[in-house]
């Protein structure tokens, strides 16, 4: 059983560090729901108040900066929140659409998309499409960076 719950484990990590750059994953959630996975199927007894109190507010931190980050790229480069949408949209729908690529051009297609709609200039649009990359990468490497962090304060914890 022990051995079944650390695969379970593992793969939810997996899960939840793929989902930093695939949104479609359910990312933080997926390593946050490894914990209690842990707790249940093992023990809950090496987690006490302090871990339960850091690792929640890391993932407040990730899921308001997931968007934060994300929007404020738009924003750097001159987008309006037509922008904002459309990149979120492209995000979430690009990948399906164009699977090699989509998770680079879908935020850049609905943000020019998103511009365009509202009757910006096409210069501006494109400029706000570079921004909604460059922010779904930051946004990506930041997440990444907590998330590990997550996992590694969850094996300093059990050991």
């Amino acid at each position: 059983m022990v051995t079944l719950a650390w695969v379970l484990v593992i793969l939810l990590f997996v899960v939840g560090m793929a989902g930093a750059v695939y949104p479609v994953l359910p990312g933080v959630l997926a390593i946050y729901g490894a914990f209690f996975l842990y707790g249940w199927l093992i023990s809950f007894e090496p987690f006490g108040w302090w871990f339960w109190t850091i690792q929640t507010l890391i993932v407040v931190i990730i899921i308001v900066a997931d968007y934060a980050v994300s929007a404020l790229g738009v924003k750097k480069f001159g987008g309006s929140r037509a922008a904002v949408i459309g990149s979120t949209i492209g995000l979430i729908i690009g990948p399906f659409v164009i699977p090699a690529f989509g998770l680079i051009l879908g935020p850049f297609i609905g943000a020019v998309l998103g511009e365009l709609i509202i009757g910006t200039n096409w210069k501006l649009a494109i400029k706000s499409g570079i921004g909604s990359v460059l922010g779904f990468f930051a946004s990506s490497v930041v997440k990444i960076a907590l998330q590990l962090v997550m996992i590694i304060l969850f094996f300093i914890w059990i050991f």
